[in-house]
């Protein structure tokens, strides 16, 4: 590993092969800003592959974004290059469909001849061992504020080719005092959980109320892509199985969890290919994956990545854990939502999707107003419950008609 300035990074990144070169850069709250920075002044044209960029994501003429999870960063960029697939199989595109040239990490500082990626695993391991195999380049922001974590986001020191070292804050999210629609669905939610039961929660803040919900569970374990602070109050409330790793992907949260997450023994950061892996997750009992979504059809068909016909986010690991929760013995894959858009004044209960679907086949979907349990009903049952239980009063009336000549009405469901 060699160290360099900022001048003379900027020069070997402007060595990259071809007239377009492929790198692949850490993402969510982990982007290397000064690594960012310095590709950008070394290169006029070059496609970068990252996850779930944020605000602060460069957007010029010449830099093309590649990404199967949109971040706030590119989701109005016209150069965006979206890739749908399940998060599961996009390690694939690496040895595949979409070569890397260069791999920019945020990493730690090194520790007993490794460095960490800390809190953002997720498709690096396979983009580093793809990179490295081709010849590639593997360049590190070294950081002393980035927590060391262990599992796959070990990587010996001799993996790294060229590093700077930076002592910047990482990005981070504020804690915020949930609503009372958010405090009915993760009351909701936090119902199908019981003691030993194995958690998928993911982004947002219902699945942090969720979790607060749960602290008087015992033996709870965690398998999910991603950990937010919901994750503090199980552990700190005893609710988790002290014997169990805590196995995730990647970290969005407060300084508060980045701190407890260095150098934890519990937590074991697992690549992408292994976390997301439906049979893998299907292998834990009472699995239970709670997710988000931002509308849900009568034929419980949910779309959390588009929104009026253009990309919002992607398909995410939602598909891979809602497909290995149902696999799970006594588990349950629900899908959570507000029943109604306050900005665009409409219901998020519609007759039937004209966006794509994300995932389907839910155990239950949650809303404010209550709790439709899918799971095994007929499709006109299912089209009752959800205008019963998940649909916004103003909106019933509408969806009972729209059932009717979708003929998903039946006297006898």
């Amino acid at each position: 590993m060699q160290t360099l300035s900022f001048d003379r990074l900027t020069e070997r990144l402007s060595q990259l092969p071809g007239p377009e070169p492929r790198i692949v850069i850490s993402g969510n709250f982990a982007a290397p800003s000064v690594l960012v920075r310095a590709l950008g002044e070394a290169l006029e044209r070059c496609r970068v592959f990252t996850l779930n960029a944020q605000s602060d994501w460069p957007q010029r003429a010449g830099f093309i974004s590649e990404t199967p999870f949109v971040g706030p960063g590119m989701r109005h960029d016209p150069k965006l290059d979206y890739l749908p697939m399940r998060l599961s199989v996009v390690p694939r595109l690496f040895g595949t469909a979409r070569p890397v040239d260069a791999v920019l990490l945020h990493t730690s500082m090194p520790q007993h001849g490794k460095v960490s990626l800390g809190i953002e695993v997720n498709v690096l391991p396979a983009a580093v061992g793809h990179t490295r195999a081709r010849g590639g380049l593997i360049v590190a922001q070294l950081n002393p504020q980035m927590p060391y974590t262990f599992g796959d986001s070990e990587l010996p020191i001799d993996w790294i080719d060229l590093a700077v070292e930076v002592d910047e804050q990482l990005t981070s999210s504020e804690l915020q005092l949930p609503d009372d629609a958010e405090l009915q669905i993760g009351e909701r939610i936090a119902r199908f959980a019981n003691d030993g039961t194995t958690l998928q929660l993911g982004i947002g803040q219902i699945p942090t109320v969720a979790a607060e919900r749960m602290c008087h569970l015992r033996q709870l374990r965690v398998w999910s892509e991603m950990l937010s602070d919901g994750v503090l109050l199980l552990d700190r409330s005893g609710s988790l199985d002290a014997d169990g790793l805590i196995n995730t992907s990647f970290l969005m949260g407060s300084p508060e969890l980045y701190e407890w997450a260095d150098n934890n023994p519990r937590l074991r950061m697992s690549r992408t290919e292994t976390i997301n892996d439906p049979s893998r997750i299907s292998a834990h009992p009472a699995m239970l994956s709670v997710n988000a979504t931002m509308q849900i059809d009568l034929f419980a068909q949910a779309n959390a990545s588009f929104v009026d016909g253009l990309i919002y986010s992607g398909f995410g690991g939602q598909p891979d854990f809602v497909t290995g929760a149902l696999h799970s013995s006594d588990g349950h894959a629900v899908v959570a939502l507000r029943a109604w858009h306050d900005k665009s004044d409409a219901s998020t209960v519609l007759p039937i999707l004209t966006n794509p679907v994300t995932s389907f086949q839910h155990s239950a979907i949650v809303s404010e107003h209550g709790c439709a349990d899918v799971f095994g009903r007929s499709q006109h049952a299912q089209a009752r419950l959800i205008i019963e239980q998940v649909a916004d009063p103003r909106a019933r009336q509408k969806l009972v008609e729209a059932a009717g000549q979708l003929g998903l009405r039946r006297d006898s469901d």
